[in-house]
């Protein structure tokens, strides 16, 4: 039987052409994606590089529900007790504590972008902390006093003059001692303990000729049992080696890592989906239209096991053909691929793919996997054919769908339906799961269920054509009528099409009008006081300028896992002002006064254990006992904050602490004066806009991405049923010409049937994602309780609609016009 299935794929190569781009498609998909996603990391950070052993705080783990955040650090007395057991590790020539914290130089009264600094960055450093690089003097000395700076030397300063910095505080000024050949800025290390909070990294420089490794080994032996006044800190730290070190990436490389990861995976989910459903709906034509072949094979002896063989026999040799030339496809432009998602940013900076050949194995294998599976329907069809009755068929439908096709498109349809219902009543981290469960299950129902709908429609759409003078409409319905099922399967993948297109950007559109919708509505100001852009958040002196109230930014880690928290320090009285929809569940703000005292939302309470008392370690390492005075809804929460807490008790706990934003409630500050402290003045509507701009940013180019893919794959699809539909009807079209029709009116015929089909599958597809998005708004809109608009982008929408219209011409229209033009060429001869 594989003979025989390798010859009948070479005598039907156009038929199989489908199958074997979508295979070739897929697999290149699936092979750049995995080279890319086990390239591993952008590589040890610069600031570590020189440092062969680096120790890093192991406090804490990831925020709630993913969120990248930094470890907790190591309070001053641990740090200085882990450094002097860490210093007398043999072959260890120093112990560097790297002390961060916020610095940025003002030239000509602008802040200076230092490669766009944001929010969390911190380019200020002690001294010591320029050997872990190494970065070296190019010209002066290091700092000796508190008021001296060494700075990168690309800044243009130079040794003696005076500068000025924002810190946290404020603007404050410097003298220039020394410029180095890296970024940063470097004081004393006693300025720089007093700016920053607690270390997260000590990096051990080794003696010459030591093992790094020998060296790591006993860190761990001392970062496992570390005495800090009589008590032992197990499990204080991590040792990092090597590779290892490139850990110490910093958090938004990690969050970009995971996004690009995300974007990656569900492209290769998407193209493996396409590829099983074109080749799956290539196998299933060949079966319909091929039963008399099939039926003669039974009739000569063939058993239904045979044919079943048969039809696998013809999946392997197309999977194994197109799986090894995806994956070659695929490896050659996985570099240029890991080049675009970096420039977008969905990769960190220095990201390097690396070609493996076991990865290329691994696809072609799952190329192969992906045919023979997409295959069992079909060949199960194949082997249940009877000989008379395959023999006595007639070529209409008289018969398009089975009751179990029925049965289920109605069991897909109610679970989509249901799912619609549900989203709206469910949270916003489960709408976009509900939502894509609503849409595949409409897609998917509809979709078995369109051989029930083709003919009311057909003959509602094309009664008025019927009526004029003329064959060509009356060609094109009984044509549509006559073969229900070939309309329905190309009228599938078009509906797939616009459906999966709609809902990604219409869910993606309405979700990110409904959160600034909902951030506007909260704040009751003036308008809103930012950071510029290159600029990480304000100092106290751009906050302090500005009548309002503002959110000073920090984290703090809760409970015994030291889970990470995003909190604020903020004035309670102001706070509620400017917050009017704010609600508490228990307690009030109002008692939110002094130290000792903190508000959380109701989901970070479930992480502190409360109620009443909990433990929290700030930024710079210290823990203490804090009181619960008020549980914040989730929903009026100020987002992304989980935790609440009085403004000096954060500036006294983060003396790098920048605040994210100051609403004025009073008269405008000169725009002069903000500008030299780094802060700009927008609307309230701008600034709920513009928080998350970035992330909207990624959201909307994933989005892009996704509908390329889904249209492309789709449109193979597209492309491949008309194909095979055209090439099965060139006899009846033939004796359409020798009937009297001339070559322009039979392809007008077949464009005709083509233009229906596609708006039959674009009003369908635009039906099976209006629930889903109408859901979306529901649920969005009673979450936040605004009034959400619904966003569907046209210009997508109109684009995937026209791509399958161009398609699905071009392949049935230009292969009639070949055949038929060439026998008429040949009739004439």
């Amino acid at each position: 039987m594989l003979g025989l299935a390798v010859a009948t794929v070479r005598a039907r190569r156009t038929a199989f052409a489908g199958s074997f781009t979508a295979l070739c498609l897929g697999v290149a998909v699936l092979t750049m994606s995995a080279l890319i996603l086990l390239s591993g990391d952008g590589g040890v950070p610069g600031r570590y590089a020189g440092a062969p052993v680096l120790v890093r705080s192991a406090q804490g783990g990831t925020g709630p529900d993913g969120v990248f955040l930094e470890r907790a650090p190591w309070s001053a007395r641990e740090t200085r007790e882990l450094t002097r057991e860490l210093a007398a590790v043999p072959g260890v020539r120093r112990a560097v504590p790297d002390r961060s914290f916020y610095a940025q130089a003002v030239a000509d009264g602008d802040p200076v972008r230092d490669a766009g600094q944001r929010k969390g960055d911190r380019l200020g450093h002690g001294w010591s902390g320029a050997a872990l690089a190494p970065y070296r003097l190019t010209a002066g000395r290091a700092p000796h006093r508190s008021d001296e700076v060494a700075l990168d030397h690309a800044i243009g300063a130079r040794p003696g003059e005076r500068i000025t910095l924002l810190t946290a505080v404020g603007p404050e000024r410097f003298t220039v001692s020394g410029t180095v050949d890296g970024p940063g800025y470097y004081v004393t290390d006693e300025r720089a303990a007093a700016l920053s909070g607690g270390v997260r990294v000590i990096g051990l420089l080794t003696e010459r000729g030591a093992d790094p490794g020998a060296v790591a080994t006993a860190a761990r032996s001392v970062v496992k049992g570390s005495v800090v006044k009589g008590s032992v800190v197990k499990g204080s730290g991590t040792v990092l080696e090597g590779a290892a070190r490139s850990e110490l990436a910093p958090v938004r490389d990690a969050k970009t890592r995971w996004i690009g990861g995300q974007v990656l995976t569900a492209m290769a989910a998407l193209s493996a989906f396409a590829t099983v459903f074109v080749v799956a709906s290539t196998f299933a034509f060949s079966v319909a239209g091929g039963r008399r072949e099939l039926g003669l094979l039974r009739a000569v002896g063939a058993t239904g096991r045979q044919l079943r063989r048969l039809l696998y026999g013809q999946a392997l040799a197309v999977g194994a053909v197109g799986a090894a030339a995806g994956a070659l496809l695929g490896a050659a432009p996985a570099p240029a691929l890991g080049s675009v998602l970096t420039d977008a940013g969905f990769l960190p900076p220095g990201f390097a793919v690396r070609r493996q050949a076991w990865v290329l194995t691994a696809t072609f294998a799952a190329g192969l996997a992906v045919a023979l599976t997409a295959v069992w329907s079909a060949s199960r069809r194949a082997a249940r054919t009877g000989p008379l009755d395959a023999l006595r068929e007639a070529a209409a439908d008289d018969r398009p769908m089975t009751r179990a096709r029925v049965l289920t498109g109605i069991a897909f349809t109610t679970l989509g339906c249901a799912a619609a219902a549900g989203t709206a009543f469910a949270d916003p981290t489960d709408m976009t799961t509900l939502a894509l469960c609503t849409a595949v299950g409409l897609i998917t129902g509809v979709t078995l269920l369109v051989p029930a709908v083709v003919p009311p429609l057909v003959r509602a759409v094309s009664r008025p054509l019927a009526r004029r003078r003329g064959a060509l409409g009356m060609l094109v319905r009984e044509g549509m009528l006559a073969a229900v099922r070939r309309t329905a399967s190309t009228t599938a993948p078009v509906l797939a099409t616009v459906g999966f297109t709609i809902l990604i950007t219409g869910n993606t559109q309405t979700s990110v009008h409904s959160y600034a919708t909902r951030d506007t509505a909260s704040v009751r100001a003036e308008a809103a006081v930012v950071a510029r852009d290159g600029t990480p958040g304000l100092s106290d002196a751009a906050a302090g300028s500005v009548p309002g109230t503002g959110l000073l930014a920090t984290t703090v880690y809760g409970g015994a896992a030291k889970t990470p928290m995003e909190a604020a320090g903020i004035d309670p009285g102001a706070f509620a002002d400017v917050h009017h929809r704010l609600r508490t569940v228990s307690g009030s703000l109002a008692r939110l006064r002094g130290p000792g005292t903190v508000a959380v939302t109701e989901s970070a309470l479930a992480t502190l254990g409360g109620p009443t008392t909990t433990t929290v370690t700030f930024e710079d390492g210290r823990a203490e006992r804090l009181r619960i005075v008020a549980v914040v809804s989730d929903r009026t929460a100020p987002t992304p904050y989980t935790a609440l807490l009085p403004k000096a008790t954060v500036r006294s706990h983060d003396p790098s602490a920048l605040t994210d934003v100051v609403y004025r409630t009073g008269p405008a500050t000169s725009s002069a004066a903000l500008r030299g402290l780094g802060a700009e003045e927008v609307s309230v509507a701008d600034y709920a806009r513009r928080a998350d701009a970035e992330e909207d940013r990624l959201v909307e180019v994933f989005t892009l991405l996704l509908v390329a893919m889904s249209a492309g794959c789709t449109g193979v699809a597209v492309a491949n049923t008309l194909l095979m539909s055209t090439a099965d009807r060139l006899r009846d079209l033939r004796l359409l010409r020798l009937s009297g029709a001339t070559l322009r009116q039979v392809l007008w015929t077949v464009a005709a049937e083509t233009t229906f089909v596609v708006a039959l599958g674009s009003v369908l597809g635009a039906l099976t994602a209006l629930p889903s998005l109408l859901g979306v708004r529901a649920g969005l809109s009673g979450t936040f309780g605004v009034p959400v608009r619904l966003i569907v982008p046209a210009a997508p929408v109109a684009a995937a609609v026209a791509g399958c219209l161009v398609l699905a011409l071009a392949a049935s229209v230009l292969p009639v016009r070949v055949a038929l033009a060439k026998e008429t060429r040949a009739g004439a001869g």
